[in-house]
């Protein structure tokens, strides 16, 4: 766990309390069946068994839309298990058209592409980033083109200028706007949200009243531009570090405890794409900051 990126990290072990919970809350259901079974339901129900069938759950329902009954809550979700459906993995480069037939009353899967015969036929689990597939899927999808890094704030609090007596004003400004959240880097180098972000950031003191327009989206100077783009590549090498120095560590697990081979391994696929990202967006930088300096 400790590998991990610290944004996915947070969310796994959010998700690893939101499951203890719910198992918490449905025990006085689960051992309100004891007279169904010879066995003690607490053997039966344990935690291990909800983890399991709740990870089977997650991993394997489809949507369907509700079916309205006396017996089911009103509230209830429109999830179903498909059989055979978790034979198909998933590749982010084809796309479906899956769907419940009320014609057929078949759960149908229709590709936008011929396969060939004998070739192995692929479906989408949707346009989602590696974090979000080995915490939902529990796998790292290779030359993802959804991939993106995630930078925390505390990253960015780390790369800005101590000198700055408006940091935590600009800070709190880029929370209560809601931009704080969801700054990334993807092979096209800084989110548009990061660099608005780093723009607001970097503002002097005499341009700190156009900060309204900066998350609006307007540029504000050359000196401005040029500041931003200085302070993505440091949060960009950071990162860049932060990954090698991961790597390193999983390294030496993978000699050390020959029982996690494949959790590490998924974790080291994980750590290698973030990386490759990482360098694109550090090329990405560099020819933008050329291009700035050609400018003035």
């Amino acid at each position: 766990m400790n590998c991990l990126p610290v944004p996915l990290r947070r969310k796994a072990l959010e998700q690893r309390n939101a499951v203890k919970e719910l198992y918490v809350s449905s025990r006085p259901f689960l051992f309100s069946l004891q007279p169904l079974f010879h066995e003690n339901v607490e053997d039966i129900f344990n935690y291990s068994a909800f983890q399991w069938a709740w990870c089977s759950i997650n991993t394997r329902t489809v949507y369907l839309k509700p079916v309205k009954s006396e017996y089911l809550c009103e509230d209830l979700e429109g999830f179903a298990l498909a059989p055979y459906l978790d034979l198909l993995n998933h590749n982010p480069q084809v796309q479906v058209h899956a769907e419940f037939n009320n014609t057929s009353r078949c759960y149908e899967i229709k590709a936008t592409l011929p396969y060939k015969r004998y070739d192995q036929v692929f479906i989408c689990y949707g346009p989602h980033d590696n974090h979000r597939l080995l915490l939902e899927y529990g796998f790292v999808s290779s030359n993802n083109p959804h991939s993106v890094v995630y930078i925390e704030k505390d990253v960015i609090f780390a790369c800005l200028s101590k000198k700055d007596k408006q940091i935590a004003q600009k800070m709190s400004i880029l929370k209560e706007h809601g931009f704080l959240e969801n700054l990334t880097f993807d092979f096209d180098g800084p989110s548009w949200r990061l660099f608005t972000a780093l723009k607001l950031l970097c503002l002097e003191p005499e341009e700190f009243n156009l900060w309204k327009n900066v998350l609006h989206g307007a540029s504000v100077s050359e000196g401005n531009e040029k500041k931003r783009l200085e302070l993505a590549k440091r949060i960009c090498l950071h990162l860049i570090h932060e990954n090698q120095e991961a790597m390193q560590k999983v390294s030496v697990l993978k000699k050390a405890r020959s029982e996690l081979q494949e959790h590490l391994h998924m974790v080291e696929a994980l750590r290698l794409e973030e990386l490759r990202i990482l360098q694109a967006s550090a090329e990405v930088l560099a020819n933008l900051t050329s291009v700035v300096s050609s400018m003035t």
